[in-house]
């Protein structure tokens, strides 16, 4: 923090030139800061000291300034940040290592260009020195930032900040606000300590003080009611990225999952993860008919994931199957197309879907990745049943859409369940990104998750996002564990988003109100 405040108070190097190269560079370091306060790293006070480097990068900037800053934040969080996409592109995608850096780049100069947004707005409206612009106006243009860059063009709300608190005091905000609602509270404390600085008036410290005091008291509270403890196995195969669609792997894989399934049939649900079995539903009737009776045998449900093709549409689906003891007295079975089952919805551009795909896919294998042709399913579905018990499930990248989740939660949900194969990114922190989002999601909706994974990060949460039961990357095995079913409602669950955004829109209407006594110069006008 201090060498945040010395830039602010006392830096003032005499050459122009390397005046902005120094700012540049204190602009891309306090935006990689950040990266740190994430998953695995976990160093979530790290957050603050971040954005009051942007603070300090803003407080007298002109319009231009603060856009410039606000860039360089922004590709110092984004670069490093998502710098494990590369993976896919070099490993997988025969991009040589120089070009996916571009790509990359450009990705990421993309994204960036909404908080260079905020900034800018900020700097253009809201010039003036009054506590309202740093409590009011910054918050809820930075919301804003984040809400487009969430929704154009698809979304993208990755390192969104609120996620660095899933193991922090302010994490309570999640189940009443969803996790931009901890993102407002992590921009209010910033900005609380930015006035101490600026005022030397310890007075503005109660507000944090008090942020930690609500998130604690929220997080007593109870939203659930809950069931008995159900015996899950999760199976994470292991498989090797390289074989996932080889057609000669197709029996080792099948057999892989079969075999680490078969020493826990005395589990209520076993789950496959994201694809696990590499073919066409169709293709695979005989074999699917057969596993649905030996998982009845042993009184067991199966959650797997597979790949579905519509046959009169001619459109594939990322597909989850419930199979096995389905309903509660174990009288539906499997037959193709039966409707105990979920179509992905939200899918990832490149990977399952390619836009501009005529321009795009003649440039390199990258763009002609496996399976990189599907359809989307409804936005809402009816929950997956396993065993009588009722799952709202999310396929890999979706899980990152708070809202989209949310709308497939019903009051008598049992479980969230989210399937991926993070095998696509190697070692990198990605996966533990991924992670931490779909933790978020357990606590923002008061549901234990199930989150299992080709390569892991394989894990079982409670209500509150804790984590009670995780297995080793990288490893074939199952996650053996005991969780209890929660029926009710969250605020967030009932409303969603929109209270958040409302909040975000007070405090601008606010700001914009006090906006005359930071800027004499307006009424004179």
């Amino acid at each position: 923090m201090s060498a945040t405040l010395f830039y602010s108070a006392q830096f003032e190097p005499r050459s122009p030139v390397k005046s902005k190269l120094l700012t540049s560079l204190f602009a891309l370091a306090s935006g990689a800061i950040a990266v740190l306060a994430f998953s695995p790293f976990g160093y979530w006070p790290l957050v603050i000291l971040s954005l009051l480097g942007l603070y300090a990068l803003l407080d007298k900037a002109s319009p231009r300034q603060a856009a410039w800053r606000g860039f360089g934040y922004a590709m110092g969080l984004f670069l490093p940040g998502q710098w494990w996409i590369h993976v896919s592109m070099t490993e997988f995608g025969g991009i040589p290592l120089p070009a996916a850096f571009v790509l990359l780049a450009g990705l990421c100069a993309y994204l960036s260009l909404y908080p260079t947004l905020a900034c800018w707005l900020f700097a253009r409206v809201f010039a003036g020195r009054h506590w309202s612009r740093w409590l009011l106006a910054f918050p809820a243009l930075w919301l804003g930032a984040d809400w487009l860059r969430g929704w154009v063009m698809t979304g993208y709300p990755w390192l969104w900040f609120g996620y660095t608190q899933i193991d922090g005091p302010l994490k309570g905000f999640a189940p009443l606000l969803g996790v931009q609602g901890i993102t407002l509270a992590l921009l209010l404390t910033t900005s609380a300590l930015w006035l101490v600085w600026q005022s030397r008036k310890p007075a503005w410290l109660l507000l944090p003080v008090a942020l930690v005091g609500v998130a604690q008291g929220l997080m007593q509270l109870n939203w659930v009611t809950r069931g008995e403890p159900v015996k899950v196995a999760l199976v994470q195969g292991n498989i090797a990225q390289s074989l996932k669609w080889d057609p000669e792997a197709l029996i080792p894989t099948v057999r892989t999952y079969q075999d680490l399934s078969r020493e826990n049939q005395d589990a209520d649900i076993i789950v496959w993860p994201e694809s696990a079995i590499p073919a066409i539903e169709k293709e695979m009737g005989t074999y699917l008919e057969s596993l649905d009776k030996a998982m009845k045998v042993n009184d067991t449900g199966l959650l797997a994931g597979i790949i579905h093709y519509d046959l009169q549409q001619q459109r594939f689906y990322n597909t989850v199957l419930g199979m096995g003891v389905q309903d509660a007295e174990g009288k539906e079975s499997y037959h193709y197309e039966h409707k105990n089952r979920y179509y992905k919805y939200h899918l990832l551009p490149i990977g399952e879907f390619v836009p501009f795909e005529d321009l795009l896919r003649p440039i390199a294998p990258f763009f002609n990745l496996p399976m990189s042709s599907f359809s989307r399913g409804d936005e809402v579905q009816p929950n997956l049943i396993a065993k009588g018990l009722k799952f709202a499930a999310a396929i890999c990248y979706e899980i990152i859409f708070p809202d989209e989740v949310r709308r497939n939660v019903q009051p008598d949900t049992d479980f969230l369940l989210t399937v991926s194969n993070d095998a696509w990114f190697g070692t990198s922190i990605g996966p533990w990104q991924h992670m931490e989002i779909a933790r978020m999601r357990a606590l923002e909706l008061a549901r234990p998750l199930l989150r299992d994974t080709n390569t892991g990060i394989t894990i079982v949460t409670e209500i509150d996002g804790s984590i009670i039961a995780q297995i080793p990357q990288f490893q074939a095995g199952v996650l053996r564990t005991e969780v209890r079913p929660a029926h009710g409602e969250t605020p967030y669950l009932r409303f969603g988003s929109w209270p958040m955004y409302g909040i975000a829109a007070l405090l601008l209407g606010l700001a914009l109100v006090l906006r005359p006594r930071a800027h004499p110069w307006a009424r004179k006008a």
